[in-house]
């Protein structure tokens, strides 16, 4: 897969705020400080599409960007964040949850992973809960460039081996690296094939039901847009 265009579309504070569905979603999420920015900045192509802060948990909203005129990438917050005010975490857990659980049109969550540390409970936790809420994810272990392969191997096992118990096909998992690319094609890969199947799907809902064929073409850009700037 090619991404051609990437744009910024909102940033939403809960679940109302959202888009709508019209567009399939792939979500990104993992905890502060494991590099999300950098590895969307690095999917898109484009350095500026995330901001990338030296300080964990600046990522406060849900934020979409409309990829390819057809598709969103969404940048959710870090959990285990520090940024954010003890009696506003409640929001926030209920804003990703929202999301996470209730979201129709979300294909997939890339579920982030240090690829250099044992495995975390903080982690261990979240994909329980994916896994006890029947949302579809992909692990995906970074920074793999800071450590050695014997390293990032052995934290990987260690993990897998955690979450062995709660499946009984452990989920697909990649290794990446914003700063050596690793990892870009195979990810954008997993995004392309989703995108086939949804596609191959609507054809023959179409044709069972006697219906023009859908096309997801590319939309048109509005021809004026409000004020983007974001406010994370």
């Amino acid at each position: 897969m090619n991404i051609s265009s990437a744009i910024f579309d909102r940033s939403a504070p809960d679940l109302d705020s959202c888009p709508d569905e019209s567009l399939p979603e792939f979500a990104f999420i993992g905890r502060s400080n494991v590099g999300k920015s950098s590895l969307l900045n690095m999917l898109a192509g484009k350095d500026g599409l995330a901001r990338v802060s030296p300080t964990p948990g600046f990522t406060k909203l849900i934020n979409f960007f409309t990829m390819n005129r057809t598709w969103r990438l969404v940048d959710l917050p870090g959990y285990g964040f520090a940024q954010v005010a003890r009696a506003d975490r409640s929001a926030f857990n209920e804003a990703v949850a929202d999301y996470l659980s209730r979201r129709a049109n979300l294909n997939c969550v890339f579920l982030l992973i240090d690829s250099g540390l044992p495995p975390q409970k903080i982690d261990l936790e979240f994909v329980q809960w994916l896994a006890g809420n029947a949302t579809p994810f992909v692990l995906v272990f970074t920074k793999s460039d800071r450590s050695t392969p014997g390293e990032v191997q052995a934290n990987i096992a260690a993990f897998t081996a955690a979450i062995a118990g709660w499946f009984e096909q452990l989920p697909e998992f990649f290794i990446s690296s914003a700063a050596t690319g690793r990892g870009r094609s195979e990810l954008l890969g997993v995004i392309g094939e989703s995108l086939a199947v949804l596609a191959a799907q609507e054809r023959e809902a179409a044709e069972r039901a006697g219906l023009p064929v859908p096309s997801r073409k590319a939309k048109q850009p509005p021809k004026k847009r409000p004020d983007l700037k974001r406010p994370w």
